[in-house]
């Protein structure tokens, strides 16, 4: 099971268990991440169980206690890192790359950061790639993920691609709920991303071409919703399943090593790459005797019509693998 309990009620009520410092990093490591000790607040809204259950389609988010030099220097970054992403070109097939962390547990914001790295190789993203991920116990030179950060760069990369042209991939990685993809950063930020508020954000801003790939406990809640001619969807487990390997000190959860690590790297289509990183999940489940994720694909009718173009520019070779695997070979 994950280190910290996916939330399956209807109302959020998630108690988080510390992060871990990776075992001799100092305590006073500036890029250390801010643990979770405090209950996780309820954000729902309503009169009754009905409609505290509809709010969190709203996408609900809290921030608290943050110090107004924080919240300046986050700003400061995320407008660094947009005014940094190149324009599409017109003709050609541009993908641009949003890679998240919605976790201050380490592992979601070390497989975020490497995420983008293979993203942006794969599909030809240089210059077109934004990583949203806070402190990992090594680094803290990004943006931090969340709810708002990650709305606020998509409007922005509507404004620059070409929407019958241009693509999102976009990963996420972080702890889920049947409710959607929970943000929790420390014991200042809070909320959940529903598929109905993702939805409703992706049709507003006329991003049409997608690509998909989430890693969360519960991720396949969003498969129906998001599902579209011009969508390829993947998630790291089914709807009513929970995925492995998020805890804090790995460097990869299950589902991010065996898509991003280890198949994404590898010259194969996404759906090859879908086979092979479902069947690598299965086995480490096998092996260690847990309730099989069951990782979701569903690729859209028209996705063919583009993403042949866009992988035929992806590298010939296999890139190597980094970090621990999250199986534990």
């Amino acid at each position: 099971m994950t280190k910290v309990a996916c939330i399956a009620g209807l109302i959020a009520l998630l108690v988080s268990v510390p992060a871990s410092p990776r075992e001799n990093e100092p305590d006073d490591n500036p890029n250390q991440p801010p643990e979770h000790v405090a209950p996780y607040p309820n954000l729902a809204t309503g009169q009754d169980r009905k409609e505290q259950r509809e709010s969190f389609d709203l996408g609900p988010q809290l921030q608290r206690g943050v110090s107004a030099r924080d919240m300046l220097d986050q700003r400061r970054r995320l407008d660094n890192a947009l005014t940094q992403i190149a324009p599409q070109r017109s003709g050609v097939v541009d993908a641009y790359v949003v890679s998240i962390a919605l976790d201050s547990d380490p592992v979601f914001a070390r497989e975020a950061r490497e995420a983008a790295n293979v993203l942006e190789r794969r599909y030809d993203a240089a210059r077109r790639t934004l990583t949203l991920a806070g402190p990992d116990g090594a680094r803290d030179d990004n943006p931090q993920g969340s709810i708002d950060t990650l709305i606020i760069s998509l409007a922005r990369l509507a404004e620059i691609m070409d929407p019958d042209e241009d693509v999102l991939v976009l990963y996420t990685t972080s702890h889920g709920l049947k409710l959607g993809l929970a943000y929790h950063y420390g014991d200042t930020g809070y909320g959940v991303l529903s598929p109905a508020r993702f939805k409703s954000v992706l049709e507003e801003l006329g991003i049409k071409r997608r690509i998909l790939l989430l890693s969360a406990c519960y991720s396949g809640v969003f498969v129906d919703q998001m599902a579209s001619a011009d969508t390829a969807i993947l998630t790291a487990a089914a709807s009513n399943r929970t995925s492995f390997g998020c805890e804090a000190e790995n460097d990869w959860t299950f589902f991010g090593d065996a898509l991003v690590n280890n198949a994404l790297r590898q010259p194969q289509s996404l759906q090859d790459a879908a086979k092979q990183a479902g069947a690598l999940v299965a086995e480490w489940e096998v092996e260690r005797h847990l309730l099989a994720s069951l990782p979701q694909t569903r690729i859209g009718s028209n996705v063919d019509s583009w993403l042949p173009a866009l992988e035929a520019r992806g590298p010939r070779t296999a890139s190597r693998r980094v970090g621990r695997p999250a199986s534990g070979e």
